[in-house]
């Protein structure tokens, strides 16, 4: 089953989402220098606890793409959407997530496709 690693710009309460499908996840709150954390930490933690990404943020797919780090990463390209309907998108497409992570290491959602990047 996969584990999640929710970037600091995405809202704790997703947290909860990921718990309520039974993953396991951890929010940058959760860490010890919280949404400071940098993001070569964040890939380290990631590669540590075998955790999946989950960003908006661009940087993250440049470092992916560049240097296959992190190995696994989910972008959410959906822009500046609210809580309620980033929540939405992410429950609508989890077990998918759960199914397609298992041979694929880039997915992107945004609120018309589901991509998975080779």
């Amino acid at each position: 089953m996969p584990k999640f690693l929710l970037d600091a710009q995405l809202p704790k309460r997703l947290k909860s989402l990921f718990d309520e499908f039974s993953f396991e996840s951890i929010h940058t709150l959760d860490l010890p220098s919280k949404n400071s954390t940098s993001d070569r930490e964040l890939i380290r933690i990631s590669f540590e606890k075998k955790c999946i990404i989950v960003t908006k943020d661009n940087d993250f797919v440049e470092s992916y793409l560049l240097s296959g780090k992190p190995e696994k990463l989910l972008l959410l390209s959906c822009g500046n959407v609210s809580n309620s309907t980033l929540e939405h998108l992410l429950r609508t497409n989890l077990r998918r997530l759960e199914v397609e992570f298992e041979t694929n290491n880039f997915i992107e959602i945004n609120q018309m496709d589901f991509v998975i990047h080779s």
